[in-house]
């Protein structure tokens, strides 16, 4: 009698991998299509506004507004795989501006040191939030929901007492200069801290064990704590790491706008989710990509520099916005309830095949 091994007792897990064709793969991807309504927006301005659309001065601008979303937005990924939610990085980008200007301010100076200890107190104040997060989350078992949007509140109102609600101004023109203004062979140097953080992004989600176990948990939390995956430990690590993002995104508001930014940040945390969800990132969780987070980035960016030129109001921005957003999670939520269609009708299959035939009666 033959027994069962034990790799056939382990649950399933979904890694992130399709071993399908790569072509079939491809077309699969949300991020794909909306990437061909990315190119389709653009081709659309670009005929409407002529060159100006694409001239490089505007292309540079766009990029430059992207930058600061798409920091927030790696760590955003990395959360909503997790089938988690952050509402509190704007916040916690205004309370880490906050404290990184009041370190800098308190002391004084202009030099490389100052903007060092400015990120330093930036990146620190970030981290501390999303370990908040984490461990509220993930030992405390409070839904991501509550616990982020109650840090949302309590983290702009910390930095609404340190500053009396007044924005700090007193920002080193070593760090607006390298960061905020500064070029690297005419690229904006905030583009290519975002194209760098997103890259190496990419390559935590998409090439190790961290981001492995990250697809995991969002395809199947219980499934994943079975096969050996600390799932506690594991949340507090991505949540740590998306504050530590939203805190490094605060010095780099500051940077480019030479000042805090206290009543600015109200939607970024929407806007940035957004994005993520747009792209191909499914808010049940399990399913999302780097490259679809910057597809999805750069559809706001486009429609509200191909309104500015053409003289239309920028409030449509926000309607075609969310008409996309509405659009994206139909068609991810039809997609699951396909798959979901196709894997009991082949389960059926499977078992009417294996079951034996029935036995017929004989003649006496």
């Amino acid at each position: 009698m033959s027994t069962p091994t034990s790799a056939s007792t382990k649950p399933a897990v979904d890694l992130g991998e399709d071993n399908g064709p790569l072509l079939a793969r491809i077309f699969k991807l949300q991020s794909v299509w909306i990437l061909c309504v990315l190119i389709g927006i653009c081709l659309i301005f670009s005929v409407a506004a002529g060159s100006k659309f694409f001239a490089w001065s505007n292309l540079a601008t766009i990029t430059q507004n992207v930058s600061i979303w798409a920091v927030l937005g790696v760590g955003m990924t990395f959360v909503i795989i997790t089938s988690g939610i952050d509402l509190s990085i704007g916040s916690v980008l205004v309370f880490s501006s906050v404290v990184s200007a009041k370190v800098m301010e308190a002391i004084g100076g202009d030099g490389v040191g100052v903007a060092l200890a400015g990120v330093l107190a930036a990146v620190v104040s970030g981290v501390a939030w999303g370990l908040l997060n984490g461990v509220l989350i993930s030992r405390a078992k409070i839904p991501p929901l509550i616990v982020t949007l109650g840090t949302l509140s309590i983290a702009l109102g910390l930095a609404q007492i340190i500053t009396g609600g007044l924005d700090i101004r007193a920002v080193p023109d070593s760090l607006t200069d390298t960061i905020g203004y500064g070029r690297f062979l005419g690229i904006p140097m905030l583009t290519l801290i975002a194209l760098i953080i997103l890259i190496i992004g990419g390559i935590v989600l998409h090439k190790t064990r961290f981001g492995r176990y990250t697809y995991a948990i969002g395809s199947n939390e219980e499934a994943a704590r079975r096969v050996g995956v600390k799932v506690s430990r594991h949340l507090i690590k991505v949540y740590g790491m998306t504050g530590m993002l939203a805190g490094f995104a605060g010095l780099l508001s500051l940077a480019q706008y030479s000042t805090t930014t206290i009543a600015g940040q109200s939607l970024t945390n929407l806007n940035v989710i957004a994005a993520v969800v747009i792209g191909g990132t499914s808010i049940f969780g399990g399913e999302g990509s780097i490259f679809g987070t910057v597809v999805g980035l750069f559809i706001p960016a486009v429609l509200l520099s191909g309104f500015t030129i053409l003289g239309v109001t920028p409030y449509w921005q926000t309607v075609a916005v969310g008409t996309v957003l509405i659009a994206a999670v139909y068609v991810d939520q039809s997609r699951r309830a396909a798959a979901t269609r196709g894997a009991k009708a082949s389960r059926r299959t499977t078992k009417a095949a294996a079951s034996p035939p029935a036995k017929t009666p004989t003649a006496a």
